[in-house]
């Protein structure tokens, strides 16, 4: 009788490179749990895509590791190759908010043990015109934090490197004049920051992005803040990214949308996962609902 297949691609370069201490150990759970194991280390930027996109129905079960970025990868790279196998994840960056939305959390061993023995959970995706992320569409304040720190510091401070980037983001604001369609509603007028998210943590914050998220009811959670006034309005932005809280203020704008569509006479620039996700005049962005299955406990 043939055994499982098992495609394990892992970043050696996330986080601290822990990978390298576990990897061992990590095979040996893939190997007893009864799967015959083809590993491959990413060598760079966007070849995690490549890889799962060439050979992802040909195997039953592929289990990645590294941040964000790198789920990021593997998941555009299943849904360009069309496959719905199913996907494990073992977190190795420096904020790993979707691993935190999907309660994968310990060791590395026993992320790899839910890897091959967890609950298989369909799980929305989005469409970001040609593009696609997992968890958080982004521009704006704050957004070019995760792909603008620099790696030997996001490994040395960890989760404060963050903080320390996203401080400076806070010197200047830029607005852009946007027209947003959601809900059949217009938006218009200068606004500072967005995110699309299907998260319960963004950039390391719970509830980021409101209470109740249901990372598998075909809605994103849109947050929109338009261009501040007055010092006032500025400290109350802060406290609401900060200590989350439903907020009724003609500056802050939140709903559930499955579609939004948002056009801009300027270049944006979006973040998608944390990573630089391009500049865009036009973005549509659509829910896939429940189009990858991931692994959770």
């Amino acid at each position: 009788m043939s055994k499982n297949r098992l495609f394990f691609i892992f970043n050696p370069k996330a986080g601290k490179g822990l990978i390298r201490v576990h990897l061992v150990d990590i095979l040996d759970v893939f190997v007893k749990a009864g799967y015959e194991v083809e590993v491959y280390p990413t060598q760079e930027k966007g070849d995690a895509t490549r890889m799962v996109s060439a050979c992802a129905d040909d195997f039953d079960r592929i289990v990645c590791s590294g941040g964000d970025g790198t789920l990021d990868e593997v998941v555009t790279g299943l849904i360009q190759s069309g496959s719905h196998t199913p996907v494990g994840y073992i977190p190795a960056g420096t904020t790993n908010d979707f691993a935190s939305s999907l309660e994968i959390q310990g060791s590395m061993e026993e992320a790899a043990d839910i890897a091959v023995k967890g609950n298989v959970f369909p799980c929305d995706v989005g469409a970001f015109n040609d593009d696609t992320f997992i968890y958080v569409a982004a521009f704006g304040i704050f957004t070019g934090v995760s792909y603008q720190t620099n790696q030997k510091l996001k490994q040395f401070l960890g989760h404060a490197a963050y903080v320390v980037e996203g401080a400076r983001s806070l010197t200047g604001i830029t607005s852009y004049p946007l027209e947003i369609a959601v809900n059949g509603e217009t938006l218009q007028g200068e606004f500072v920051y967005g995110m699309i998210t299907n998260a319960r943590s963004v950039g390391g914050v719970k509830n980021l992005a409101g209470k109740d998220v249901e990372l598998d009811d075909g809605l994103f959670e849109v947050k929109l803040i338009r261009m501040p006034k007055n010092p006032l309005q500025i400290s109350e932005i802060m406290a609401n990214l900060l200590r989350p809280r439903e907020c009724d203020t003609p500056y802050i704008f939140s709903c559930r949308a499955a579609f939004i569509e948002i056009h801009s006479e300027v270049e944006v620039p979006w973040t998608l996962d944390g990573e630089f996700g391009g500049e865009h005049k036009d973005v549509r962005i659509v829910n896939r609902s429940r189009r990858v299955s991931f692994l959770v406990p």
